[in-house]
């Protein structure tokens, strides 16, 4: 544990507690996360060595515009001139970042010209490293997070691409980067000409949490500290040994593993001692023959050009046409193993069902097989480019695509259709093949609503509504997503070295889960359910309506079987270098299967791709000469799902069993059950005052349908009106407190004040806490309540003509006012707090009314008037996401944990609020009023709803946006092992009853927990050496938990105080 008792000369021989001095280069002001990570790394290797230094001070350390080699001086300098400790003759870590997330690429032809540049910076670096400094090793590692708008301002362009575009960017620049460092450590033997000096590579790359990368947006707070935990933990894992081919725990994020040196391996990794993978060891993948024998013989069209899509023969196409995502814009079809960058490039004219670069005997892809029957065919991609090139021609698929941009994809290819002159648009037969569905599945988890079967299935529908519409003569062929998991097979196996973390980035939902898992099961649940949904879309018969149009699904994806080695391992030969896209070897594979499926009837199609079968065509037959559809193969249709019943009301059914309150009444809130509340209650606007929410015109707009609000309504029963009053009514019968009818006069103890604005909350309280004092139906010291606070709306619509009044931090200290009052004035006392929705949204909802085009302009200024991408709507949109940030640094605080009766959580589904729609771009307007701004009782109903699950769900684990479809089964129930309702305490996981010693280190990919533990690395009784970090850390521990105590006490005593201070000015 401390420094060995003689001074190591050798640099691979250099153990933990032989490091005197840790430095870094390579971070900048904004490197926050990472630079919190390596101070942490500090605080962890002082244990193992307690002189430890970590010279130059943050000031000098973080200067954003100076390069590596500017910062390597600073060190060598700061080393060279301070003898203090021998700081010359002692061991020194440098950690060298390169920050790849600062990298500007607007064109892929400036890819190399970027990683060369960086790459001789890194290497200018080292090359002072090594003449200046003695007894050193540097460890260079790639850093590729910070994902906030520091990136748009130093990238302006990539403001123009797509999320998905820069995603996918971003990841291969960051692997290409990796390779081409590697690459620059074996040409100059790691700098390893001295026995005291060495550099490594750390092969695991720093990268921020894949949901955040996924999702474009920053972690949340709450999940900041875990994340910088993780990278601290792989920083010193790399520091140690490989961490490539480690695979993840399975202790879902709540335990981190700190691994000790072991006896076999004590010392810092080098490239000596633990020599560690090349890519440029990588052997070449052999190719087979790509080309494919034609065996038909028979190319003869009709007679005369058909008028059935029925009777197609496939000599009558003369026009093909595809659209889809990266595979069938050809990422990386010819992409080498070793040349990750390329899988950039768009190999359009190899593309298995649109490209016709060469023939058939060189080239398979449907459109050379077509040209054998049709040499005049046309529309197919040639060469290389993007969508919108002359190459690309018909071929509109773009890489990175979900079924969300196919509709997109279609407009664009009727309109190439209809402009070029090599078409006859009326006349010519015309072949169109849909493939999506991929990129929907890869990020699936992190919004289930947004990537929900459903949804799918309606991106789908309208796309070929479109094409149903608009487009003559038309054979369309709707291959079924892939059954993905699979896919998973690549990545399991370590020794085929594929990039699994980029993959991790560009898939996390795929590839992220454990074998065997729920999330496993949820994907493949999806993936049925995507392809059972296209089939129902189809056999629904609406794209059938005319003879000249249908569609065919094609199944050949619906199983797959992995390609294998003959020794069992994957076969990388059918993927590209990033193990994720496809090779060529693949795309001719699946062209002769889409070919074959296209001749096969329905009811018989072949539904199984097993890459390790050669596939021969298959030809027309006399008998069967046309492509087949529905009619030719006398396939009958299901027919379209039966017609739902009507829907009488937007009650919802109750399933839940354990209605029972507490044995006794419990004193603590934490151990709050549905049954047990008494009383409730609630504070807002307009949506909680029920303002037009069963208005029939504008006349009723202004009346308060309070009976029917979300979270203070009571009228009828659950069956027929969904609220939170009406479901606690099904725990506790004599629930009080819930206003019903319209109007004032049976408002019970809803408050809310159409129009209100935060500043006006405090006054509420105030009216609440005196009509339950004046109540005499209810026990105000002993009864249970319940409260509910939604606040924001209208601060944000007129926020453009008060911005000081209205900013964020006003906001936030009303509501803290507001929340003080209630802690100091009422027992017994949950409190609710509703994040602001995501108001830009409602910019969609149009109707051609008055109340839609002129009254909501009257109602919310701010909001409804800046048109799209203004300075001013993007103002709205940060100020709105500063609201939703303040209330959760209020809430998420200790401010209001010092009471065991009373506690406040905030419930966050209207954090990412989501329109329904019901066609193309047309918001469902059965959710809103007749101003299209206020919510309608339906929408109050899946807000109630919304509200109650939140309410079951931990804290930080609370779903965060809302999901508007109906189904009278959503409400969620209590269950054995959670019968509470969640509040901050009690979703604290339970301590860990033993602490796991370690294994060596694995990188945990499962959904992280708001509370993780970390286990100390408790070494083995056998290396009596690092038995003092065990009872160092411990005593550590012991120390820091009897402070943390005091202060707590400490704090609970200033808040007390302070809150008395703030409360005197505050009378009932």
């Amino acid at each position: 544990m401390f420094p060995s008792q003689w001074h190591h000369s050798d640099v691979n021989s250099v153990r933990p507690s032989d490091v005197t001095v840790l430095s870094s280069i390579g971070l900048h002001k904004h490197s926050t996360q990472l630079s919190a990570a390596v101070s942490r790394l500090g605080e962890l290797m002082s244990l193992f060595n307690p002189a430890l230094i970590s010279p130059l001070s943050d000031d000098t350390n973080l200067s954003e515009h100076s390069t590596p080699l500017d910062q390597a001086k600073e060190v060598s300098l700061y080393l060279s001139n301070n003898q203090v400790g021998s700081l010359t003759d002692s061991w020194k870590l440098v950690l060298l970042f390169v920050q790849v997330h600062q990298l500007c690429i607007c064109e892929q032809q400036q890819i190399w010209t970027v990683i060369n540049t960086v790459v001789k910076e890194v290497d200018d670096a080292l090359q002072l490293l090594h003449s200046q400094l003695k007894h050193t090793i540097v460890s260079v590692a790639l850093w590729d997070g910070e994902y906030d708008t520091f990136q748009n301002k130093i990238c302006p362009c990539g403001e123009t691409k797509s999320k998905e575009e820069i995603r996918l960017v971003k990841a291969v620049l960051t692997q290409a980067l990796q390779e081409s460092l590697d690459e620059l450590l074996v040409k100059r033997h790691w700098y390893s000409d001295r026995s005291d000096f060495t550099v490594t590579l750390q092969d695991a790359l720093f990268i921020t949490d894949p949901s955040s990368i996924a999702s474009g947006k920053p972690l949340p707070e709450s999940q900041v500290s875990l994340q910088t935990d993780k990278l601290m933990v792989q920083m010193w894992t790399n520091l140690l040994h490989p961490t490539v081919g480690q695979h993840n725990t399975d202790n879902n994020g709540q335990i981190i593993t700190l691994p000790c040196p072991t006896e076999n391996q004590p010392f810092l990794r080098t490239e000596s001692n633990t020599p560690s993978y090349h890519q440029s060891n990588a052997s070449p993948l052999l190719h087979p023959s790509t080309g494919t024998e034609m065996p038909c013989e028979d190319f003869i069209p009709s007679a005369s050009i058909p008028t059935s899509v029925h009777e197609l023969r496939p000599a009558d196409i003369k026009v093909v046409a595809a659209v889809g995502d990266s595979l069938t814009a050809g990422n990386g079809i010819a992409s080498s193993p070793n040349n990750i960058l390329d899988v950039l490039s768009q190999y359009r004219g190899l593309s298995w069902s649109i490209g016709g670069d060469e023939n058939l005997t060189t080239v398979t892809t449907l459109p050379n097989i077509l040209k054998y029957f049709n040499q005049n065919l046309t529309g197919y991609s040639v060469g290389m480019g993007k969508q919108h090139t002359p190459h690309a021609f018909l071929n509109q698929a773009v890489a990175g695509a979900k079924s969300k941009d196919l509709p997109s994809q279609v407009r664009a290819l009727v309109e190439r259709m209809k402009n070029d002159s090599r078409i006859n648009f009326e006349s010519d037969w015309k072949v169109i093949t849909i493939f999506i569905g991929g990129n929907d599945m890869c990020d699936h988890c992190y919004n289930s609503l947004i990537y929900s079967a459903d949804n799918f299935v309606q991106n789908v529908g309208e796309s070929l509504a479109y094409l149903h519409k608009e487009v003559p003569r038309a054979l369309v062929n709707l291959v079924e997503p892939l059954f993905i998991s699979p896919l998973r097979e690549v990545h399991m196996d370590t020794s085929l070295k594929c990039p699994t973390w980029l993959v991790n980035i560009l898939c996390p939902c795929v590839i992220l889960p454990k074998p065997n898992s729920k999330a496993l099961q949820l994907l493949d649940d999806l993936n049925r359910s995507y392809q059972h949904l296209l089939h129902e879309l189809v056999e629904s018969g609406q794209y059938d309506t005319r003879s000249d149009f249908t569609v065919v699904i094609q199944p050949f994806f619906r199983d797959i079987i992995i390609p294998r080695l003959p020794d069992g391992r994957p076969d990388r030969s059918f993927f590209s270098a990033d193990c994720f896209h496809l090779s060529q070897n693949a795309h001719t594979l699946m062209a002769r299967a889409l070919w074959n499926n296209m001749l096969e009837p329905l009811g018989n199609k072949t539904s199984t791709q097993e890459f390790t079968t050669d596939i021969n065509l298959k030809c027309p037959t006399k008998a069967s000469p046309y492509i087949r559809t529905y009619n030719n193969s006398n396939y009958i249709y299901a027919g379209p799902s039966p017609t739902p019943r009507p829907i009488l009301n937007w009650g919802s059914d109750f399933t839940c069993v354990d209605l029972a309150p507490s044995d006794t009444v419990p004193t603590s809130i934490h151990k709050l059950r549905p049954a047990d509340i008494k009383v409730v209650a609630a504070l807002g606007d307009s949506l909680t005052a029920g303002s037009g929410a069963k208005a029939k015109n504008l006349l009723d707009l202004n009346k308060e349908y309070k009976g029917v609000s979300w979270s203070i309504g009571g009228d009828k029963t659950l069956e027929t009106v969904t609220t939170l009053p009406n479901i606690l009514k099904k725990f506790n019968p004599s629930l009080k407190g819930f206003s019903t009818g319209q109007g004032s006069r049976q408002k019970g103890f809803n408050m809310a004040v159409p129009r209100a604005k935060t500043l006006e909350i405090p006054v509420q309280v105030q009216a609440l806490v005196k009509a339950m004092r004046e109540n005499k139906d209810i026990n105000f010291e002993k009864d249970w309540k319940l409260l509910t606070i939604f606040v924001g709306t209208n601060d944000l619509c007129s926020y453009c003509l008060d911005q000081n009044n209205l900013s964020p931090k006003n906001y936030s200290h009303n509501l803290m006012l507001s929340l003080d009052m209630l802690y100091e004035e009422v027992p017994r006392l949950l409190v609710n707090v509703v994040v602001n929705l995501q108001i830009d949204v409602l910019k969609k909802v149009k109707r051609n009314t008055l109340g839609c085009s002129l009254l909501r302009r009257i109602s919310c200024p701010c909001v409804i008037n800046p048109d799209e991408n203004t300075p001013e709507l993007v103002e709205i949109q940060r100020i709105n996401q500063q609201y939703q940030a303040e209330i959760q640094h209020l809430i998420n605080g200790d401010r209001y944990d010092g009471k065991d009766d009373f506690a406040v959580v905030l419930q966050p589904f209207l954090q990412n609020f989501f329109i329904p729609y019901i066609g193309m771009g047309e918001a469902d307007p059965s959710f809103f009023s007749v101003d299209c701004f206020h919510f309608s009782e339906r929408a109050h109903a899946e807000m109630a709803i919304a509200l109650w699950n939140n309410m079951l769900e931990p804290v930080n684990r609370k779903q965060a946006y809302n999901n508007f479809t109906y189904d009278r089964s959503k409400i969620h129930c209590p269950s054995v092992a959670n019968p509470f309702i969640f509040t901050k305490i009690n979703s604290l996981p339970s301590p860990p009853v033993t602490i796991t010693t370690t294994a060596p280190y694995t990188n945990t990919t499962s959904s992280p927990s708001p509370s993780p533990t970390i286990p100390l690395p408790l070494c083995s009784s056998s290396m009596p050496v690092w038995v003092p970090v065990a009872v160092g850390i411990i005593s550590s521990l012991a120390g820091i938990t009897v402070t943390l105590v005091i202060l707590s006490c400490s704090q609970c005593t200033k808040n007390k105080a302070k809150r008395a201070i703030e409360m005197r000015g505050t009378v009932f």
